[in-house]
This record gives C-alpha cells, structure tokens and sequence, in this order.
C-alpha cells in the first residue's frame, strides 16, 4: 500500500503543533528518531500498526492522517 505524500507534512505538522521533536515521538512509538525523520522526508512509510499508535498519539484519525 502506497500512503499518500500528504502523511509526511501532516505527521510534520501535528508533531510541531504538539511541540514534540522526532526523538519525542519515535520514543512514544518505540522507534529510533532517524524513522520518523525518515517518515517525514517521504524516504519510507509507517506500517499500519505504527500509524495506528500515531493516531492514538495525535486524536486523529487515519482519514486525517494520511489525506
């Protein structure tokens, strides 16, 4: 499954308005800050099980998310 280019800038976005930096986040989700910089810069892409959490972490949902 492709995610649309949206998620990278909308994962950017809820991240800096929830002032979380990219160690932050990765601690919450158990990944290594270099994964969710990676995520952000459309290098690789999330499983489904990861933007699950993402959303937990957000109040977001995966409409939301990815579009």
């Amino acid at each position: 499954m492709k995610i649309k280019i949206c998620f990278a800038e909308n994962l950017r976005v809820l991240r800096i308005n929830k002032k979380m930096t990219q160690e932050a986040l990765g601690k919450l989700v158990g990944v290594d800050k270099r994964t969710v910089s990676a995520w952000e810069n459309k290098i690789c892409e999330p499983s489904f099980s990861m933007l699950a959490k993402l959303c937990e972490i957000f109040d977001e949902d995966l409409n939301t998310l990815l579009t």
